[in-house]
Parts: C-alpha cells; structure tokens; sequence
C-alpha cells in the first residue's frame, strides 16, 4: 500500500509544475494570476473542500496549545514560505528547473532527520542514495543548472529555500504530530498559513478578483491544483509519513523532475534534455537503494487513519 500511494504522489507531483507554469501570468498576453494570488487562490479552494470533508466526517481539530503551535509553524513553512517561493520562482525560471531545485528536499531532510528524529538512523546507504539521486537530478539540468542572469539566480534560490522550509515542516510533521488526521493537519496548516498570503496579494498585487487575471485556463489550473495536487496529495503524503521513514517519503522530491522535464516538454515549450536517460536511471537507482532495502528494524507506526 505504501508504494502504491509513493507512485500516486510521483504522478501528482511531477505534474503540478506545469500546470503552476500555465496558469501564472502570461507576459505575452498578461492574462493570468500572479504568483502569490496564484497560491492563495489554491491554497483556499482546498482550505474550503477539507473543510466540507472535515464536517461531513466528523474529524477531530488538533487540540491544545502544543498541536495548535505546530500546525502555525508548519503551516507558515510549507504553505506560507514554501509554495510563495514555488509560484514566484517560475515566473523566472522554467518548471523543470523549478522542480529539480525542488529536489533539495531530499538532501535538507536527510540532514534534519538526523537531529529531530534520532529513531530514523542516518547510515552510509540513505546518505548515497540521496547523493546518487541529487546527481541524477543534476545530470538531467546539467545545461540549466547555471542561471544566465539575476534573474533566474533569484528564482533559482527562493525555490531552494523553499525547499529547506518544506523539509523542515516534514520533519517536524513526522516527529510531533502523532494523533492529528491528515486530513484536518492539512486544513489547520492552510488556514493558518493563509493569511500572509492574502495580505501581500491584495497589497502587492492588486485585487485578485479582478476578471481579466482570471483567464480560462488559469481556473482549471487552480481547480486542478487545489484538489488534487493539495487536498488529494497532502493527505496521501502525511498518511504516508506516518508509514515510512522520513528520508524514504521525501524521495519523491528525486522523482517529480523526471516527470516534469517530460510533461514540460509534451505539453509546454520546455526543452528536453537528451541527458535525462542517464540521469533518470541514476535517480531511480537512488531511490532503489532506500526503497528496496528496508530495515530489518520496524518504526512505531504514528496513530495517523487513512479511512478514519
């Protein structure tokens, strides 16, 4: 069941880039969202679907101070820092390159779970298999991994920062929320991640309800967003960080450039790399290499419901 729901996210995940890619504002045209306005607007439509699913089931709200303060600091970490970085760094630099940058998630995390999660052993073969897959990432953007200008030096960094923010919210999701359903720690960390993000839209970026930023495609890439590349794929992802190690979950973050070199040359006008053979076998090599070789040591399993 884990890998299963493993290989769901890679498909989820490597294909939200493209569709963040599509529904920015087009320079061309200048219809569109910008980048924050873009963020909010998905982070709110899935606020509000988990919030039908969280009345219709009946789920319990994190409770007490101690939860309530780690979904604040999560919720500013992933939703508030990670993802303004993510919108705001692809309207400098290409999707592809966005989600490969994106895969320092998997180093930042490697190293985090060394000092929050003592459980989660930090041996020579997690620390190759990250490396193994970094290179691969790096061999498939080999010709993209210098930015040409200020520019795509500054979107390159914030999306790399965010990166660091992301892997620091999983880390502290896995070691401290025990007990809290996936489905209202996702709620919780949007909502209170959200308003930041609706400041600085409407401050720094006019009124988001304005039509002409409201293209057709801009819409259903919102919509596809929000449901299934938020609401579907963070409760698959805390349901799978309460199944498997940390380092092993985070992996997918090695995957997602792969398929979304692919999806962005099919689909976009992004180019396609004639290195990405060597580098997509060296990062699912990586991945072999954690995936394949599980410890003989179970975890505790932290008290999370898929179905409940």
């Amino acid at each position: 069941m884990t890998v299963f729901v493993w290989l769901i996210l890679c498909a989820i995940w490597g294909t939200t880039w493209i569709f963040i890619k599509k529904g920015l504002v087009d320079p061309a045209s200048g219809s569109g969202l910008p980048p924050i306005t873009f963020a909010t607007a998905r982070f709110a439509i899935a606020a509000v679907a988990l919030a039908i699913i969280i009345i219709a089931r009946r789920l319990p709200l994190p409770r007490g101070r101690a939860q309530w303060s780690l979904m604040l600091v999560t919720g500013l970490l992933q939703f508030t820092i990670n993802y303004s970085m993510v919108f705001w760094g692809e309207t400098r630099i290409s999707s592809g390159l966005a989600s490969v940058l994106q895969g320092m998630i998997s180093v930042f995390g490697l190293g985090l779970a060394w000092y929050f999660l003592p459980q989660e052993r930090i041996n020579g073969l997690k620390v190759l298999a990250v490396l193994v897959g970094f290179a691969g990432v790096g061999v498939i953007f080999s010709d993209q991994i210098r930015p040409d200008d200020l520019k795509e030096f500054s979107g390159s960094a914030a999306i790399v920062f965010g990166a660091f923010s992301a892997a620091l919210a999983s880390i502290l999701i896995k070691a401290k929320a025990q007990g809290i359903h996936p489905a209202t720690m996702a709620f919780s960390q949007m909502v209170l991640g959200l308003p930041i993000l609706i400041f600085y839209s409407f401050a720094v970026e006019g009124n988001p309800f304005e039509v002409q930023k409201w293209s057709t495609i801009s819409i259903l890439c919102v919509l596809h967003l929000a449901i299934v590349g938020t609401v579907v794929a963070f409760w698959l992802y805390y349901w799978l960080l309460s199944k498997i190690e940390s380092t092993r979950a985070m992996m997918l973050s090695l995957v997602t450039p792969v398929i979304a070199v692919i999806v962005g040359a099919s689909v976009g006008d992004e180019s396609f790399p004639p290195q990405i053979l060597l580098g997509g076998s060296l990062i699912l090599g990586g991945i072999a290499l954690i995936l394949v070789r599980t410890h003989r040591r179970k975890m505790e399993p932290v008290d999370f419901h898929l179905t409940t």
